[in-house]
């Protein structure tokens, strides 16, 4: 089971480990503890690129529907009430997939990163892709 999560670990977390030049938890994970850093990290690596690219949308939005008042309320409500129903719907898929581990354990916690981690890399090329011209 372990080298199962370990191996699941290092999969979801390859991309953020190949993106930062910086020296990270994920550049040599050797072992469980460092497993864990790693998965936390992507996390909240992952966390930081969706708000940006929440962010980002908002400025987009502002840019395409600013001279339209009625229209930016409209829209920003619309992407605000979609994130809050995404962000519960991530939560409780994540909730299953990491199920078989004990809560509170390792195993249970770098599961429930890594599938944060993956979903929030997913939600940020959707909210990116939405509104480009």
């Amino acid at each position: 089971m372990k080298s199962i999560i370990l191996a699941l670990a290092l999969i979801a977390t390859g991309v953020h480990a190949a993106e930062e030049s910086d020296d990270n938890p994920c550049d040599k994970v050797e072992n469980d503890v460092q497993t864990l850093e790693c998965s936390a990290y992507s996390k909240s690596t992952a966390e930081e690129l969706l708000s940006e690219n929440l962010k980002s949308l908002n400025e987009r939005m502002q840019s395409l529907y600013g001279k339209n008042p009625s229209q930016l309320t409209d829209i920003t409500a619309r992407i605000k009430a979609a994130q809050q129903q995404w962000t519960k719907t991530r939560d409780a898929d994540c909730a299953v997939e990491a199920f078989p581990a004990t809560a509170g354990s390792k195993a249970f916690t770098i599961a429930q990163n890594d599938c944060v981690a993956r979903m929030s890399d997913e939600r940020s090329e959707f909210l990116e892709s939405i509104g480009q011209e």
